[in-house]
């Protein structure tokens, strides 16, 4: 394991930050147009938004650590 940090570290925490901020700003938007939905549809449409922003970060860590985006 590296003990120094490299410039992938920053950047890709830059771009985690960029990614929530993006993903936040879609999913109330989103939200805003269905506000008036049936309460369990807007439960089950925040619940998946909620957990969906994660699976683009697990490349990224990846990316992050070794620089590539998939496993050698």
């Amino acid at each position: 394991m590296r003990r120094e940090p490299t410039w992938r570290q920053p950047v890709g925490m830059a771009m985690i930050l960029l990614l929530i901020a993006g993903w936040a700003v879609i999913a109330v938007t989103i939200g805003e147009m269905i506000e008036t939905a049936p309460w369990p549809l807007l439960a089950l449409y925040y619940t998946v938004a909620g957990i969906i922003w994660i699976f683009p970060l697990k490349p990224l860590l990846r990316w992050m650590e070794t620089g590539h985006w998939r496993r050698p």
